[in-house]
């Protein structure tokens, strides 16, 4: 795609394909549930965008040395353990529902940057619709609320790391990396996983389908992110998150028949609502910052 075919497609369309391709992504993990343990899957999803990175982008020697690589490491890392903590939150809940309880560390992440009384409102709301949405899924599956506030928590911290990662040198050079080395780190994963983990590596169709989330989940959505970001400033492109808890149930709904109920919907409105509220103080866009779309 050319930049200035790019540059006529709307930014809220980029966006509404960059969160179509993760949660596609999402629901093809999903479908491989039945057959692997959602750690390993998240592994596989892990290695899969790892060797497209690579092959992609061939970071040089720099980016593989000091304190850049040390960065890169923790981001990849952290962005691993996210994901992670999503695949055992989506084998439990609803799709859009996770989603939506992951909300809540991108919005507590832009509250605590501010002490307005439009951010401390955006949280309030933000608990509120978590709340909502636990109230409805605690009693069918703790777990499940526990796994999704742990990738909020997660989420949080990529977001911290990624902006220090983007700030520091070349994003996408250090997220192959970044996510290469954590490949390395979380491969014991598989051999954890039993059979069904180290059978995995040997089955051809598994490892594709595991190259396909990695690149509809995480490849396709961070490049349209750095896409977006030169496009729009910050607060625009929080407003843009609101579209995705919303994107994610859609895909829910059609690709996995799961149908929230009313308090889940209720839960998933009042979290689109704080990233919106939160995120209405006008900027002027500035240079490419890290995705903060999840690697869910």
């Amino acid at each position: 795609m050319t930049t200035s075919v790019r540059s006529r497609i709307p930014a809220p369309a980029l966006f509404v394909v960059g969160g179509l391709s993760m949660y596609v992504g999402a629901a093809l993990a999903i479908g491989l549930f039945d057959r692997l343990s959602p750690p390993v899957v998240a592994v596989l999803r892990l290695v899969g965008a790892a060797v497209v990175l690579i092959i992609w982008r061939r970071p040089g020697r720099a980016a593989w040395r000091g304190r850049r690589l040390g960065r890169a490491v923790a981001f990849g890392l952290a962005t691993a353990l996210m994901n992670l903590a999503f695949y055992e939150a989506i084998a439990r809940l609803h799709l859009g529902t996770a989603v939506a309880v992951e909300f809540c560390g991108p919005v507590a992440v832009a509250a605590l940057a501010s002490r307005r009384a439009r951010d401390v409102a955006a949280v309030v709301l933000a608990a509120g619709g978590v709340l909502l949405i636990a109230d409805v899924r605690w009693s069918g599956s703790p777990a499940g609320v526990l796994w999704a506030l742990a990738a909020a928590a997660l989420w949080a911290a990529y977001i911290v790391l990624g902006k220090r990662v983007a700030g520091a040198g070349n994003g996408l050079d250090d997220m192959a990396v970044g996510f290469l080395v954590a490949a390395v780190l979380l491969s014991p994963v598989l051999v954890l996983g039993g059979p069904q983990g180290l059978g995995a590596l040997a089955d051809p169709l598994v490892l594709l389908v595991a190259v396909g989330v990695g690149v509809l989940s995480s490849v396709v959505p961070y490049v349209i992110d750095q896409v977006v970001l030169r496009r729009v400033g910050q607060a625009r492109f929080a407003v843009l998150l609101a579209l995705l808890p919303a994107t994610a149930t859609a895909v829910g709904l059609a690709a996995l028949g799961q149908v929230p109920g009313l308090g889940e919907a209720l839960g998933i409105a009042a979290v689109v609502a704080a990233v919106a509220l939160r995120s209405r103080d006008d900027d002027v866009p500035g240079p490419p910052r890290p995705n903060v779309t999840g690697i869910t």
